[in-house]
């Protein structure tokens, strides 16, 4: 079997704008739309942090803050913060002045730049061009970011089982361990879109030992930080430890779930480096400055504000915890439902904490029934947004679920 033929077997996401558009058009009165990205609370609507909102007056009226451009690399409290929340304030490569942060427009931005310091500096060949691992099932929209960034190889690694419904690690590590040499692999820390599913720790450690043993250089993702398992720390463990073992590594990061800053595109790219740190952020500077030009500042000062008070810090890490654990309610409540209604199926994978995002596993006849006959927007492959679910429409759901798999379609 060639390399290539290990990891042809992606699985794509239709257009996000197409399902909210037919949803926005459906005039059923119990429609539900499971397929978006942001966090929706009990009331049916995305809403402000109290904390965020409290802080973006305080700095809405701030006299001392005046309109200049940040620096090209961003505001230097809030990449110190952003840096110190993802490997700790007592990592190796923090201490050592192993790593550089950059401000970034939200974490596509951070992906775009990661991919173009990735072409100039990852290998001393100029000819570098991947190939890029990506998970399967992922975001198209992630192989499009390499590919503008001149990265045509995009391969795939199995990530989701359809059998056991939920993530296989013995896959990954098998077509890790027969991945192409100088292989960049794009890990999500915590919060897989589109499944949900999660590795262990001790699967973490499986994977970060074949990426010793073949040289691979991992580019994590963490698009939600502590909304997953409601710790920071457990969700950023797998960067940690990958630090820990002495890998360089590119992270990604978003703060638009766990902040709550939809449309402020605060992002931020870290890079764990051994040596040459100097060209590395004197390259980003350049592609920075063609990109575009310097970031957005309002949503980074809110996330500095909060992550360099200590009061404000515990403020949100409790509001943090309260979303996963809502989520995670919301599953044991539709597990219990499912249960109930009856069936030859077997629901524990949904318990499992992800974040926001849940894969089900219906198949494409059973997701077209739910969006045609029952008004319920999911994603093609049976994934969906667990925080859209509520208390008004969770018997609704649930029960919409079990005609799906019930039916003959």
């Amino acid at each position: 079997m060639s390399a290539r033929s290990v990891f042809d077997g992606a699985v794509f996401m239709p257009s996000q704008r197409k399902l909210l558009e037919d949803f926005k058009r459906d005039t059923h009165p119990d429609k539900v739309n499971l397929a978006g990205r942001e966090y929706v609370g009990e009331h049916g609507h995305t809403t402000w942090l109290p904390l965020v909102r409290k802080i973006k007056q305080q700095i809405a009226t701030d006299p001392t803050l005046t309109p200049e451009h940040p620096p090209i690399l961003g505001i230097p409290e809030f990449t110190r913060r952003a840096t110190e929340l993802a490997l700790g304030k007592d990592s190796p490569a923090i201490m050592e002045s192993r790593v550089f942060g950059v401000q970034t427009v939200g974490c596509t931005g951070a992906v775009r730049l990661g991919a173009e310091l990735l072409r100039s500096c990852y290998c001393s060949s100029s000819s570098w061009s991947g190939p890029i691992l990506l998970s399967s099932p992922c975001d198209d929209s992630l192989a499009g970011t390499f590919k503008a960034a001149g990265i045509e190889d995009v391969q795939y690694y199995r990530y989701w089982d359809a059998e056991s419904n939920g993530v296989c690690v013995e896959n990954i590590v098998h077509d890790l361990e027969n991945a192409p040499e100088q292989c960049v692999v794009v890990l999500f820390a915590s919060g897989h879109r589109p499944t949900g599913a999660e590795l262990s720790q001790e699967d973490w450690k499986r994977v970060a030992e074949v990426m010793v043993k073949r040289q691979l250089f991992p580019f994590f993702l963490i698009p939600a930080q502590g909304l997953c398992s409601g710790s920071l720390e457990q969700d950023a463990w797998p960067i940690r430890h990958c630090v820990s073992l002495g890998l360089e590594l590119l992270c990604a990061q978003s703060f638009s779930h766990n902040f709550g800053l939809y449309g402020e595109r605060v992002g931020h790219l870290l890079y764990v480096l051994k040596q040459n740190l100097l060209a590395v952020q004197s390259q980003a500077e350049k592609f920075v400055q063609t990109l575009w030009s310097c970031p957005p500042m309002e949503g980074a000062r809110v996330v500095a504000t909060v992550l360099s008070n200590p009061a404000h810090l515990v403020d949100w890490q409790e509001s943090v915890k309260a979303i996963a654990e809502r989520c995670m309610l919301i599953r044991e409540r539709l597990r219990e439902r499912l249960r109930l209604l009856g069936g030859p199926w077997h629901w524990d994978h949904i318990i499992k904490p992800g974040g926001l995002y849940c894969s089900f596993g219906l198949n494409t006849q059973q997701v077209e029934f739910l969006v045609q006959k029952k008004h319920i927007y999911l994603l093609p492959n049976g994934c969906l947004n667990v925080s859209a679910i509520n208390s008004r429409n969770l018997d609704y759901v649930a029960e919409s679920i079990h005609q799906a798999l019930s039916s003959k379609l």
